[in-house]
């Protein structure tokens, strides 16, 4: 064996080891850039094993989404205006409504009164009732809307006076500290993802006739227990 190829056998080795460093510190930083990026193609979330059939990674996506964006998460109850809400979840009305049809044995409906945002008995007793349903969940969403009657404005003055009252009335039944940051506040006006006939199933404060314009007089409520 010359010396060239005695130097080339020595060399080989030498120079591999640097450029599978460098490639391996270069994928470490893309990772890393494309975590960071909010336009990367998010990594499919795994559910755990203490999380529900309905803690999908599309809906976890968006409550992570919303959750940030709107200062939900230990935002003292601060919420998303309609059009702020429609921003940040990029989703249509109807994808937006799907995301929660899973949580039709969980969620509770608090209704209203027409141009209301006063909670009655009954609503009393529902917020109350799904309160009490913690378990070990620690994100408790309120979902507000109106229906279309009257002015946009106002109707989203009232959805968010709706959110409010159901954090008020949490925070004088229950007097806790650290409800505020458990509390996440949604209000959708009459603009954004318009509930149909067939929440009306679902489990709400009241038992009378229900049509689409009284199931959006309302406020949706459940604690979400997935990972976000």
């Amino acid at each position: 064996m010359n010396d060239n190829i005695r130097r080339g056998v020595v060399a080989g080795p030498a120079l591999l080891i640097p450029m599978f460093m460098l490639n391996g510190w270069l994928g470490a930083a893309q990772t890393r850039l494309d975590e960071m990026d909010p336009a990367a193609k998010p990594k499919v979330a795994i559910a755990s094993v203490n999380e529900d059939a309905y803690c999908t990674p599309k809906l976890k996506s968006i409550i992570r989404r919303v959750a940030g964006a709107c200062g939900l998460l230990g935002g003292a109850g601060r919420g998303c205006q309609p059009m702020q809400a429609q921003k940040v979840a990029q989703l249509t009305d109807e994808e937006f409504n799907a995301l929660f049809r899973p949580l039709s044995k969980k969620a509770r409906i608090v209704q209203y009164d027409a141009d209301s945002i006063d909670l009655d008995a009954s609503g009393m007793q529902t917020v109350e009732g799904a309160w009490g349903d913690q378990g070990g969940a620690s994100f408790f969403f309120v979902v507000a809307r109106a229906s279309p009657d009257g002015k946009t404005e106002h109707n989203e003055k009232l959805s968010a006076g709706r959110a409010r009252s159901v954090l008020t009335h949490l925070q004088t039944k229950f007097q806790d500290p650290n409800l505020d940051k458990q509390v996440g506040l949604l209000w959708l006006g009459e603009e954004f993802a318009q509930l149909d006939e067939t929440f009306c199933q679902w489990d709400r404060s009241r038992s009378d006739e229900c049509t689409q314009k009284e199931i959006n007089r309302s406020a949706f409520i459940a604690w979400i227990d997935c990972a976000i």
